[in-house]
């Protein structure tokens, strides 16, 4: 039987409202303190304890079936989160104005702690606490999912260098903002570069093309993320234009922690474990993934895409969409080895298609969502 899962004291005290035996739930991170008169008259059944306060004092109303997960003591991340990120929470305790605050937000205190302790590490605790931290990602990243359609989900992959003055930086952001106005999800890995282009055009979807220049205007100022201002003209832009009702999925990783994480992503998925993330990216993106330039990761997405398509691992391959010919046909000519291997045979299933045009990459990923409707 599924697991009900309180994530909030709010869905608790309306669990233990109920009164009599409580089945099947699991609760994520939660303060039972805030309630603990009402729980005392609860019992427990087949119940899982992710962390939280106060548990220990409910021991002896659980049966033998419940599983108690003790909190991690000790830590600047909490292990059980009951949610993904957002700028707010990754960024708690950076100061706009001063960029060197950024040494104090959570993001970097994390990121700290993570090469202390070693990126690979014999320590048991700390290896246990970044899987119990990246499940609660997934666990977060499956309740975000839930509520579109699989194949709305889009992705774009390409370079963290790619500057913000680069014309193809702008092309990536107004590719994103077309797809996401036509009903798409957006997914990156959720730094700079192209990724964060990804999540601007998503951040500004409904909003005219002027509008769009005026926010690269502002971004020019810090064309790289080893800018000092990178963070603060990004939270500029977004202070001049609100968010909108239109949302996308940044999913970075601590083990390119010195690359920041955009804030322009309304919902962040951020893993200790990078091969995780990666798969998670690939693998959600059902709806195709656009590759625009990029260097040695690009190419192992790539590749990794491939495979997945190949063998149909979800029932049905995704488009696969080279943005910039010039590119991925002379400089990195990767779209002609995979040609080369499709007529050999080495490839099945691949729904390849290169193109300079914005037009068609977004008439493709729309017309493949349209084919596929249930």
């Amino acid at each position: 039987m599924k697991y009900t899962e309180i994530e909030s004291c709010a869905a608790l005290k309306q669990a233990l409202e109920a009164g009599g035996t409580l089945r099947h739930y699991a609760f994520q991170g939660i303060d039972f303190e805030t309630c603990m008169e009402t729980a005392m008259k609860c019992r427990f059944s087949d119940c899982i304890f992710l962390g939280g306060s106060g548990v220990e004092k409910l021991r002896d109303r659980m049966d033998d079936r419940c599983s108690v997960f003790p909190r991690f003591k000790g830590l600047p991340f909490r292990v059980f989160r009951s949610g993904l990120y957002n700028a707010d929470s990754l960024y708690e305790g950076y100061r706009i104005g001063e960029p060197e605050s950024y040494e104090e937000c959570f993001d970097f205190k994390v990121y700290r702690h993570y090469l202390d302790a070693g990126k690979q590490t014999g320590d048991i605790k700390e290896t246990l606490a970044r899987i119990l931290h990246d499940h609660s990602m997934n666990d977060g990243l499956d309740d975000f999912l839930r509520s579109f359609d699989e194949k709305s989900i889009v992705g774009i992959m390409g370079g963290h260098g790619l500057s913000r003055c680069d014309e193809s930086y702008r092309k990536v952001v107004l590719v994103s903002k077309r797809l996401t106005e036509g009903g798409s999800i957006m997914v990156s890995g959720g730094g700079p570069g192209a990724m964060e282009a990804t999540h601007l055009g998503a951040w500004m979807a409904g909003r005219s093309e002027n509008e769009v220049d005026e926010a690269l205007d502002i971004l020019s100022a810090a064309p790289s993320y080893k800018d000092r201002l990178w963070l603060d003209t990004a939270f500029q832009v977004m202070k001049r234009f609100p968010m909108p009702k239109y949302v996308s999925l940044g999913v970075p990783t601590w083990l390119y922690g010195h690359e920041p994480a955009t804030p322009f992503a309304t919902h962040i998925a951020k893993y200790f474990d990078n091969s995780t993330r990666e798969d998670t990216i690939l693998t959600i993106a059902k709806g195709g993934v656009i590759y625009s330039p990029g260097s040695a990761g690009t190419m192992q997405e790539i590749f990794q895409d491939a495979v997945q398509n190949h063998y149909l691992s979800f029932g049905y391959a995704s488009p696969m969409i080279f943005l910039d010919k010039e590119y991925w046909m002379e400089e990195m000519p990767v779209y002609r080895l995979m040609e080369h291997l499709i007529a050999k045979g080495r490839y099945n299933n691949l729904l390849l298609s290169i193109t300079d045009s914005i037009d068609t990459v977004v008439q493709t990923i729309e017309d493949f969502r349209k084919d596929h409707e249930a």
